[in-house]
Order: C-alpha cells, then sequence, then structure tokens
C-alpha cells in the first residue's frame, strides 16, 4: 500500500502533553503508556532506554515513539546519580509537568503524550511496533514549528483546538514517515504492502456496510479462502469478519457523535437491516445503546 494513501487517510486526536523536565544526573523512568506515546525532545541532549531496544540516544528535535505497554526512561548525558519513577500516565486534560531533580532550569525537556493514529477509523497504525522507535528530525524545521503550535494550543485551547491539534500532529507524522522511508523499509507497516490484502481492505473501508463475506473479500483480493483468512489475520491480528465487526462499531460511533441520521439509519450504513439488531449489538460492543452513547457524546 503506497505511502501516500496510507497518509491521507489517517485519523489522528491527541490527548494531552507533559512536560519532562529532568535535571543533571537524574533518570526519569515512565510507565508503559495505554496507547501509542510520542516524545519531542524540546531541549539537551540525553538518551530513551527501552527493555527491547536498549539505550537510544535522543536531542533536540528527536521524536520518539513508545508502543503501548513499552516501559521506557528518559536521561540527559552524563553521570546518573539519582532517580524518579513516574508510576502511572498523568490524567490530567492539560499540559501538565514531571519534574525529575530540584533544578529551576533542567538541562534535558521533553514534551511527552499520548496519541491514537488509525488508518481509516479502524486499523491502528503502530499496532505493529514492538520496539521504541527514534527519528532525528532536527533538519525539518517544520516539525518544531508544528510541536510548538501542539503545545500552544493545548495551554490555551479554543474553538477548534482539538482539530487544529490533530492537524499540526499529522504533519508531524508526514514528516516522521517520510523521514523513516528514506531510511529503509517499514517492517511493523510490511502488513500494508501487500497489494492483495490492501484491496480487500480498501472495499471494507470504503463500504463498512457492505454485505462481505470471507469469500468475497477473499475474490476481491484474488486468494483463496483459506489463504486469505490465514494472511489477513496474521496481516492486522483478527480474522477478518472480525476487523469488519470492529469497524462498523466504531463506524457507528462516529456517526452518533457528529451526524444527524437516525439511529436506525446509521445501522443501515454499518450493515444492519434492522435497528433492534444494531442497537443489541452496539451495546455489547460499546456498553451503552446507541441513544445513550449519542446523549453522553453530546453532553461533553
Amino acid at each position: 500500500m503506497q505511502l501516500d494513501k496510507l497518509l491521507s487517510n489517517l485519523q489522528i486526536s491527541v490527548e494531552p502533553f507533559a512536560l519532562c523536565l529532568i535535571c543533571e544526573g537524574w533518570r526519569l523512568h515512565l510507565p508503559g503508556p495505554p496507547a501509542v506515546m510520542l516524545h519531542f525532545v524540546l531541549k539537551g541532549e540525553g538518551a530513551v532506554i527501552g527493555t527491547e531496544a536498549g539505550r537510544q540516544p535522543i536531542s533536540a528535535c528527536g521524536l520518539v515513539v513508545v508502543p503501548p505497554g513499552a516501559l521506557h526512561t528518559l536521561e540527559p548525558n552524563g553521570p546518573i546519580q539519582y532517580e524518579k519513577r513516574i508510576e502511572k500516565p498523568p490524567t490530567d486534560r492539560s499540559i501538565c509537568e514531571l519534574v525529575a531533580g530540584p533544578c529551576k532550569d533542567p538541562n534535558f525537556v521533553v514534551a511527552c503524550g499520548i496519541i491514537h493514529v488509525t488508518y481509516g477509523q479502524s486499523l491502528r497504525l503502530f499496532q505493529h511496533l514492538k520496539e521504541i522507535l527514534v527519528a532525528d528530525l532536527a533538519g525539518i524545521s517544520q516539525v518544531a514549528t508544528a510541536f510548538q503550535g501542539i503545545l500552544a494550543e493545548q495551554s490555551h485551547p479554543g474553538p477548534g483546538s482539538k482539530a487544529l491539534v490533530a492537524s499540526l500532529m499529522n504533519e508531524c507524522l508526514v514528516h516522521l514517515f517520510r523521514h523513516l522511508a528514506d531510511k529503509g523499509p517499514l517492517s511493523w507497516l510490511s502488513a500494508l504492502d501487500d497489494d492483495r490484502l490492501g484491496k480487500s481492505l480498501d472495499r471494507i473501508l470504503e463500504d463498512p456496510g457492505g454485505d462481505h463475506t470471507v469469500e468475497s473479500l477473499a475474490d476481491v483480493a484474488g486468494m483463496s479462502r483459506s489463504v486469505f483468512a490465514e494472511s489477513f489475520t496474521g496481516a492486522f491480528s483478527q480474522p477478518p469478519m472480525t476487523f469488519l465487526h470492529h469497524l462498523r462499531m466504531q463506524r457507528a460511533a462516529v456517526l452518533l457523535t457528529g451526524g444527524s441520521y437516525s439511529v436506525e439509519e446509521i445501522g443501515m450504513r454499518v450493515g444492519f437491516s434492522s435497528r433492534s439488531h444494531f442497537s443489541s449489538t452496539f451495546k455489547e460492543f460499546h456498553g451503552m445503546s446507541p441513544a445513550v452513547f449519542r446523549e453522553s457524546a453530546s453532553s461533553h
């Protein structure tokens, strides 16, 4: 699947960043994030240390991608004498500070935040990333400018801030993928390189409410049913019908949140012929009925 197509179909949301302020001689232990976490080095030089990839140097304008659940550590260059451990990610709805050490002017400052990135509103972009990823983007001034804009919007949010932050983050990710693609194949995105699976994935994403079966999707891919089912499951970590079901429920949630369609119309758009079947399936997946979900979304 071409990188242009991938980057043109990203859905991004960004949780509030934290500023990790790390003094000389201090090390900051961070918990495994519940979703993908980004670190962007605003000042200084140091390293990120993970259990799999070991110690990786980072410096100003370095971007670090941490997969879900990966315990990791940030530390400046030089001897380390002290440590601070953060047991769980902050839950603040605005930018907060995580301070390691007593200095007033820390020499290592890193912006840390959780992002949610999906392709076609269903496929998690970093779901196959297993190790901490580091990219030196110091030569791309637009990235530093975009991150400053993200932090400024999150510090003083206004109308449209979420959309603006998502747009700025999308710009950062485009530069990140360009940089990575120049370095070599993106092995953790190899599942998207199979044109046959890409055709079936496109069919699902373009028409989630269609009358899809394993057989019909295998035909689109030009593969036998058994080979397609095995290949799809291996590539996307779930069988094709499970993937389709999750996509339908996520699309329904999006339509309930931002659209004016009735519950029955939304059900039909995601492949359900009856409102009752759609409502019961939606409740089983999301823990509440479509009507309650819509009411809850409108109140936030």
